[in-house]
């Protein structure tokens, strides 16, 4: 069986190699925004997990999210079906009554920003409390700690926020602000594993921290998320409500770890109810599975070599646009050293052309682009009949809204790629300047 097996993943690896993408052809081969960097050692985790029929959360799953928390020094990392389900699950972990008179409550505030994903905003609608909206800056396109400290009020108990396109918020001085005022704070890092901020990785300053592995992130499982925290508390909490609510803390195929499974008394239930079905908060099942978790696993030993090309194709548009008109080009948050998602382009007001000519003439020749997410969000129907609060004037949000897109940087793109990505803009700009 042993020999089979080997044969079978030698024959992955070959039918691999025959798969190698062709020549890159200008205007005919896409130049994605983003996407998978995927090799053939990932091929053969996937079919060697497919091959032992591990299709639920098994051994894989508890494998990565040991060496995932070991990466960022944290005691616990909790693998989730999606970045979207991190975020609710975070969120959602902070309003739980087993914090007591900590916990977030209906009504609560939660500082986040107003340009940005919904998905870091709608764990906190789901919960009944309150989002309070602050501005961006350009450039950076993350908000400030003053502008989080004015968006403070007697109601505000939490923050929770994205660092943008894998730019570090000035995370640090936020964290304290948050300490000094009593307040949760939620690092939404999806866009940003491997970015640090005063020499620390991103997604380490928080109460809990979010990532997700969809395929445009930085290490991709398909689908997938996960949810950090150095809280055993929390950490407690969120394994709970990601499956679904259980008091129990069984792994899959255990029935005893606590000794107490016939020998508890919980809510009104009578005594000696079986633990593994007792239900502690009102949860979902959020969990992964072991083909992520294969994945993941490759994915993982290539994080310094995703993060080293992001910046390496980042910095080359950064010095080949510099100087073109009508044009704000992306700048890192002081003290940090972000992994980017993406190179984001502000076409100015007073520019002698507009956004919507320059995004029509790149994907004429097949070169991918993608708003800054939401833009404004205040501003998306969704929005419209939930409660909410804006502290300042939303007007960087609503210029984003309407001249700002990103183009890729991520380790799938050729150099190649990235230089028709430069001449592209250069040529457009240059010929309607």
């Amino acid at each position: 069986m042993a020999d089979d097996k080997t044969r079978i993943l030698d024959q992955v690896r070959e039918y691999h190699r025959s798969r190698a993408g062709g020549e890159f052809v200008p205007g005919v081969t896409p130049v994605l925004a983003s996407g998978a960097a995927l090799d053939e050692d990932d091929r053969v985790a996937l079919v060697e997990a497919a091959l032992e029929m591990r299709i639920a959360a098994g051994v894989s799953s508890r494998r990565f999210e040991r060496e995932f928390a070991r990466m960022f020094t944290l005691r616990k990392a909790h693998l989730t079906n999606s970045g979207s389900s991190a975020n609710l699950l975070a969120l959602s972990a902070l309003t739980s009554p087993q914090l007591e008179d900590s916990r977030l409550v209906p009504g609560d505030e939660v500082i986040t920003v107003a340009a940005g994903f919904p998905t870091t905003v709608n764990p906190i609608i789901h919960n009944g409390l309150v989002p309070v909206f602050v501005d961006v800056e350009l450039g950076t396109y993350n908000t400030t700690p003053e502008r989080v400290a004015a968006a403070i009020g007697p109601r505000t108990k939490a923050i929770m926020m994205a660092h943008s396109l894998g730019n570090p918020f000035a995370v640090a001085e936020i964290a304290e602000l948050a300490e000094q005022h009593g307040l949760l704070l939620v690092e939404d890092n999806c866009d940003a594993v491997g970015s640090t901020y005063r020499g620390q990785l991103t997604g380490t300053f928080g109460d809990l921290a979010t990532v997700s592995f969809y395929p445009a992130h930085h290490i991709t499982m398909g689908e997938g998320g996960c949810v950090l925290t150095d809280n055993l508390a929390l950490a407690r909490i969120v394994e709970s409500l990601r499956d679904w609510g259980r008091d129990c803390w069984c792994e899959p195929g255990e029935d005893n770890r606590c000794f107490k499974r016939f020998d508890q008394q919980l809510g009104d239930l009578p005594h000696g109810y079986d633990h593994k079905y007792i239900f502690s908060h009102v949860g979902y099942n959020l969990k992964s599975t072991d083909l992520q978790a294969a994945l993941g696993l490759t994915q993982l030993s290539r994080i310094e070599e995703f993060g080293d090309a992001r910046r390496r194709n980042w910095r080359r548009m950064r010095e080949a646009l510099d100087g073109l008109p009508g044009l704000l080009l992306p700048e890192p948050t002081p003290d940090s050293d972000p992994s980017w998602f993406g190179f984001v382009l502000t076409v100015l007001p007073d520019a002698t052309y507009d956004r919507r000519d320059l995004v029509a003439f790149l994907e004429s020749r097949r070169i991918a682009t993608r708003r800054f997410f939401g833009g404004n969000l205040v501003r998306h129907p969704a929005y419209r009949d939930h409660e909410y609060r804006i502290a300042g004037e939303l007007t960087n949000s609503d210029l984003i809204t309407e001249h700002t897109f990103w183009v890729g940087v991520y380790p799938g793109l050729t150099e190649e790629m990235i230089e028709y990505s430069i001449d592209s803009i250069r040529e457009f700009v240059l010929k309607n300047s």
